[in-house]
């Protein structure tokens, strides 16, 4: 694409940002609500393929669902028309992200080693983010330095979730082929083998990016990617603490779990490789857990295969090993190289064939016809008159303020262009007015907040603080109205954020253990301290503190003492008419 256009009537287009194997990045203006964005429009090969298109809209889609601070919003998706020198139209599927300042984290890794506490926020960073995606029901599939942004601020952003699924799933054999190339150094095992993948997968990839971040280098490495997926399945790593002296034994540990090459042994959940993580960064040996806990799991960690594929029937004909010792060997043997062989004929042949299917320069498709304008139509009309003319209608909802419900807003390609017949036609329809879900926003800075906001279409309203014994000082305790409620396009939310201290209640009187476990309850370290100048009462009531009632600060050490002194004891005498001992009583006279 050169130079400048205007994408969908709405996002200016500048100079290229980005390129990959897939898709070009350019830095654009959303015209409608003046911000800066990241627009990625896919190659002309991948967007000539209706299965992909399909499949893209929808994971664009349920992207596009997903707010956390850890992850680039996808503010839009949709496909555009464009018209070749030769005069052949293309149709061009596109996301619209939100445009992130920084660098990759293959280049900040290309510079000075990472410092051990840079490598703990940036996996905490990318834990965080697939933990949120994993529960939203959404599988990452190309996790790797390349798609993991590092702000100025030194946080972490993932991108391009759902987009290596729409490939892996597509039958265009030259796509999937420049899919693979370009990630296989992050593979896991079952995608190597060609099977169904779920979270675990993303852990798996997640671990070689923390093991690249320890050592400096991959685990794997080949003449190819086929060598390389064939050491993902049959070879273990060589331990990161080997490369690298400094990595503790603790860290190592987690590095080898995270790569295990069945998914039954990995992690089960981002969270519990995050809390493996936190304690290896404390140098203390994580105590790997034996259950996975049933709210770990979700819709996408599903049985292991019952099956052997034929690839993977393949890759243990090649690799039976002595099972006490690992496999060592690093060529491939002659079997494995004539099966790459084969496989390398087989992409050249289907290539040819999709070569060859290409119109060539000038030609036209046989068969083509206008795209009828029916903006302002009913749904149901506009269907009709496109069916009527051999198109196939797609209905994509998007609310409008000044659209009524149910009228078409626009078609993508638009009217007049000449396409083939049988080709989808996007039909943007009116909801009416605009809803949207309020992000959940607690725990996040004010400054992160208001991004988040803006992003949704809604502005910061009043701000208030409380104290709060668990909120970080300055961060939101809570949003009115809450995180996932349904709220009008353009609302203001009102923030309470935490003023970083404790109201600490006056203990004075309470009993020991009480007034104790009150101070824990509100994370303040209390001191107990022993008055042995006073009478000790049952209960040890508190008698002194030595911060008075009312805020402190988050944490705050209290020192509470009671009293231990035990009262005198009571002196005994004898009674007036006793008889010394020894003496013989005298009666008295008479």
């Amino acid at each position: 694409m050169q130079g400048e256009r205007t994408l969908a009537g709405r996002y200016d287009i500048g100079r290229r940002i980005g390129r990959g194997g897939m898709a070009e990045v350019y830095l654009g203006t959303d015209e409608r609500l003046g911000r800066r964005v990241a627009v990625k429009l896919l190659n002309t090969q991948l967007s000539g393929e209706p299965d992909f298109r399909s499949r893209f809209r929808q994971e664009a889609q349920a992207a596009a669902r997903m707010t956390h601070p850890t992850i680039v919003r996808v503010f839009d998706a949709g496909e555009d028309t464009f018209v070749r020198a030769d005069g052949h139209e293309l149709v061009v599927p596109y996301i619209v992200m939100e445009y992130i300042e920084g660098q990759q984290l293959r280049d900040v890794m290309a510079g000075a080693p990472l410092a051990d506490t840079q490598i703990h926020e940036y996996m905490t960073g990318i834990l965080t983010a697939l933990e949120y995606s994993h529960r939203a029901g959404v599988v990452h599939r190309d996790i790797k330095p390349g798609n993991i942004m590092i702000t100025p601020e030194d946080t972490v952003k993932v991108m391009d979730f759902g987009i290596a699924r729409a490939i892996s799933d597509t039958a265009g054999t030259i796509a999937q082929t420049t899919a693979i190339l370009g990630t296989a150094s992050y593979f896991s095992p079952e995608q190597a083998k060609g099977e169904n993948v779920d979270g675990r997968s993303d852990l798996y990839s997640a671990g070689i990016v923390l093991y690249e971040m320890l050592t400096g280098k991959v685990p794997f490495q080949g003449d190819s990617a086929v060598a390389v997926a064939y050491q993902h399945v049959t070879e273990r790593p060589i331990d990161a603490n080997e490369i690298n002296p400094k990595v503790s034994k603790a860290m190592n540990a987690v590095v080898k779990r995270s790569l295990a090459k069945s998914r039954e042994d990995r992690y089960q959940s981002a969270s519990e490789f995050r809390r493996d993580l936190d304690l290896a960064a404390q140098g203390i040996m994580p105590a790997f857990a034996t259950k996975v806990e049933d709210d770990d799991r979700t819709q996408l960690f599903g049985p292991a295969p019952s099956g052997v594929s034929a690839t993977e029937s393949a890759f243990n004909s090649l690799s039976e090993t002595d099972d006490r010792a690992p496999q060592v060997q690093r060529r491939p043997p002659a079997m494995w190289i004539w099966g790459a062989a084969a496989l390398l004929v087989v992409v050249i042949v289907a290539v040819s064939i999709w070569v060859s299917q290409l119109p060539q320069a000038g030609q036209l498709p046989d068969t083509s016809v206008d795209v009828p304008d029916v903006v302002g139509e009913q749904w149901d009309a506009a269907r009709t008159t496109l069916e009527e003319v051999g198109l196939t209608p797609v209905r994509e909802a998007q609310t409008s303020d000044d659209v009524p419900e149910n009228q078409v807003i626009s078609t993508t390609p638009g009217s007049g262009l000449s396409v083939s017949l049988g080709q989808e036609i996007t039909v943007v329809v009116s909801t009416g007015p605009s809803a949207v879900t309020m992000p959940d926003i607690n725990g996040m800075t004010v400054e992160q907040a208001t991004v988040a906001l803006q992003g949704a279409g809604l502005s910061v309203g009043q701000i208030t603080s409380e104290d709060s014994p668990t909120v970080a000082a300055g961060t939101i305790v809570r949003s009115d109205p809450a995180g996932g409620s349904s709220v009008a396009a353009a609302s203001s939310i009102n923030l309470v954020t935490s003023t970083g201290n404790v109201a600490l209640p006056d203990l004075l009187g309470q009993p020991l253990e009480s007034a104790t476990a009150t101070l824990r309850e509100l994370g303040l370290l209390a001191v107990v301290k022993q008055d042995p100048g006073c009478l000790a009462v049952e209960g040890n009531p508190i008698v002194n503190m030595s911060v008075p009632p009312g805020p402190v600060a988050q944490h705050s050490q209290v020192e509470v003492t009671y009293c231990t002194s035990e009262p005198a004891p009571t002196p005994t005498t004898p009674a007036p008419d006793a008889t010394p001992s020894g003496e013989p009583s005298t009666p008295p006279e008479d």
